[in-house]
């Protein structure tokens, strides 16, 4: 809805946003103002939560997994995430640095050396600071941050992007659900929907902003050490960069997160290039192929360990915190992916999203993790496992300490961190706003600060009442919800791939109408073959031809009590036939160019030709109609019609491109 008062703009949900408000501004006040009872709440529901439900997370991830796998193999890869001729929006290094920037740039500076050191030290089952604890280190490692956070937030990023840009759903969780039940979407159950997902994505987010702020401090410290590593200094340091983000927020996606992105990317590679360079070379080598190899042949057995016989709260606090950071975060991640996606294949966007920021991410942790454990086992440098333990957001500068040109490596990452999470707070802020007003791509920027600002906010309530620990139970928590959202995605993204391929049959079976066809001169016809026609015939040839018979089928079918729309433009006419307010079918005749076949007769004629081609709601058909009658435009239009119809009749449901 679109709201005006005193002068400014807003086009907020109010279903949707005053409940996110609520309940984020009671916690704020209710953790600030009683820090210990709130930190104590928190750790008894983390402790009840990942002993009740840690086997729902683990098997709802692997569902996700699973499913975006089997779907971009199959032949639904080939369906593109926009009309049939969409092209992608975006380059693909620009892509993946979006990628990479918004989904977890900022876990991997701070687990990077971290994780390594700390299941070295203390693994979850065997003798510890051993050879076998080494690998099991770094298997470790690559199973949290390899492909199975990548397949949540790919699994999501698809739903969202395959309902709004192949059949015009809002760009919103809730979408994901519509074909299970259908306009009630948008009513309450959508809303519900939608809040679930602000306040995941919101916790989410505070999770990392508080993962980088207590980083932050520790890289200050250790260039500075007279500032102090203290939840003040953090929280002073929230509200400096979520003023730093808001300029990123103003300048919006193409001006702001873009260039921040690449900027990201190419510092982290420097980073890793570095490292590489003065670190172990050829055992960083060695240790990638062999762990990459130990990962493919233990991931599904790591996949369902529930360490049910050790009763441990390891996998709580680690494995379980993981994939229930990623399950939050996946409105977030999923609906930034999605808005930089439009005109990927399915295919192209599965194997983009799962391949490369995993090998990406096995190649920093065989750089850094590996690099740390060599420190330790090889160098002697065992002091590194102590200063780890004590604050796992020092242990990356703690590695660089034992490199040369420390202070340099330390300073370029504390600048990093920082526009990690000025992208992570400004990219989140987007994707709140746009889940707080329905789907909506354009928002007034007061909105997108007012989110900034909320997120920041949460972000430094946690950390007053219990630092990570909180932020863990709040993201652990938030994740169980919209976990089940997502498993009810899985069943909708199904039920609609399964509809679109017996919708792709039907047109198939079509027999395209060519000029002529229906008993004409074949002289005629054998003519407008070897015609190349420019684009004022192809205009005249649709206002004379093409709109009088998409009028004249429209007059008909308004007389059997259809709802018909005819448009046209100048090189265009369609037909939209409308039932109970959705649009069901969609016939257009557009004036395209195209490149001249080699067999026409050469000379100083154009390079290029001009086509009438049809159009469904999917894309071109690629044929040409220039040239038929009118009757004969009026049968390709009624094949088309009649094949629709009795292809909704044998596959009835409810899809906002079927009759309710």
């Amino acid at each position: 809805m679109n709201l005006e008062k005193k002068g400014i703009q807003a086009t907020l949900l109010m279903p949707v946003a005053v409940p996110t408000i609520v309940v984020a501004t009671l916690l704020i006040i209710g953790t600030i103002s009683n820090p210990d009872a709130a930190g104590s709440a928190f750790s008894s529901m983390l402790a009840w939560i990942t002993q009740t439900f840690g086997w729902f997370y683990m098997l709802a991830v692997a569902v996700f997994l699973i499913f975006i796998l089997c779907v971009g193999f199959s032949s639904w890869g080939n369906i593109r995430l926009g009309s049939d001729h969409a092209e992608p929006e975006y380059s693909f290094p620009a892509w993946f640095a979006m990628l990479f920037s918004a989904g977890y740039g900022i876990a991997l500076l701070f687990f990077g050396v971290a994780e390594p050191v700390l299941h070295y030290s203390t693994p979850p089952a065997g003798a510890a600071e051993t050879v076998p604890a080494a690998k099991e280190a770094m298997q470790i490692a690559y199973f949290h941050w390899g492909v199975h956070i990548w397949g949540i937030y790919g699994f999501m990023g698809l739903v969202l992007a395959y309902f709004a840009y192949r059949h015009g759903l809002p760009l919103s969780v809730r979408s994901a659900l519509y074909p299970l039940i259908g306009d009630r979407i948008h009513g309450w159950a959508g809303h519900v929907v939608d809040t679930f997902a602000i306040l995941g994505t919101m916790f989410g987010l505070a999770t990392t902003l508080g993962l980088s702020v207590s980083q932050i401090n520790a890289g200050i410290n250790y260039l500075w050490p007279a500032i102090p590593i203290s939840t003040t200094v953090q929280v002073i340091a929230i509200a400096v960069i979520t003023l730093a983000a808001t300029a990123s927020v103003v300048a919006g996606m193409d001006k702001g997160i873009k260039n921040l992105s690449m900027l990201n990317m190419a510092l982290a590679v420097f980073l890793m290039a570095v490292v590489f360079a003065v670190g172990p070379s050829i055992h960083i080598l060695n240790t990638l192929v062999q762990n990459t190899g130990a990962y493919l042949g233990s991931v599904v057995e790591r996949t369902f360990n529930m360490q049910a016989y050790t009763h441990s709260d390891w996998i709580g606090n680690w494995t379980l915190f993981i994939f229930a950071w990623t399950i939050a975060w996946a409105p977030f991640v999923g609906l930034f992916i999605a808005k930089i996606s439009r005109g990927r294949t399915i295919r192209q966007f599965v194997f983009g999203v799962l391949a490369v920021p995993t090998f990406f991410t096995f190649l920093w942790f065989a750089i850094f993790g590996d690099t740390a454990l060599h420190m330790i086992m090889e160098e002697g440098k065992t002091a590194l496992i102590g200063e780890v333990q004590a604050n796992h957001a020092v242990a990356l500068f703690e590695f660089y300490d034992r490199l040369p040109m420390s202070f340099f490596l330390s300073l370029v990452t504390v600048f990093l961190i920082i526009t990690f999470f000025v992208t992570s707070s400004d990219s989140g802020s987007l994707v709140v706003d746009s889940l707080a007003s329905g789907g909506l791509l354009e928002t007034p920027v007061w909105q997108r600060v007012f989110w900034a600002f909320l997120e920041g906010g949460i972000a430094a309530a946690l950390l007053l009442a219990g630092g990570l620990s909180a932020l863990q139970t709040m993201t652990i928590v938030s994740a169980l919800p919209f976990a089940i959202i997502m498993l009810l995605a899985v069943a909708g993204l199904w039920r609609a791939l399964v509809i679109e391929g017996h919708r792709d049959t039907s047109i198939s079976a079509i027999t395209p109408v060519r000029p002529h066809s229906d008993g004409g001169d074949w002289r005629k016809r054998l003519h407008g073959i070897m015609k190349f026609p420019g684009v004022n015939k192809i205009e005249t040839f649709i206002d004379d031809v093409v709109v009088p018979a998409l009028k004249e089928v429209s007059e008909e079918l308004t007389s059997h009590g259809w709802n018909v729309d005819v448009t046209s433009d100048t090189g265009e006419a369609a037909m939209t036939l409308v039932r109970d307010g959705v649009d069901e079918f969609y016939y257009q005749v557009k004036a395209t160019e195209h490149s001249a076949p080699d067999y026409r007769t050469a000379g100083d004629k154009p390079a290029t030709f001009w086509r009438a081609d049809v159009y469904l709601r999917h894309g071109s058909l690629d044929y040409d109609l220039f040239g038929c009658s009118k009757e004969e435009v009026i049968r390709d239009l009624v094949d088309h019609l009649e094949q629709y119809l009795n292809f909704i009749d044998a596959a009835p449901g409810t899809l906002p491109w079927e009759p309710q």
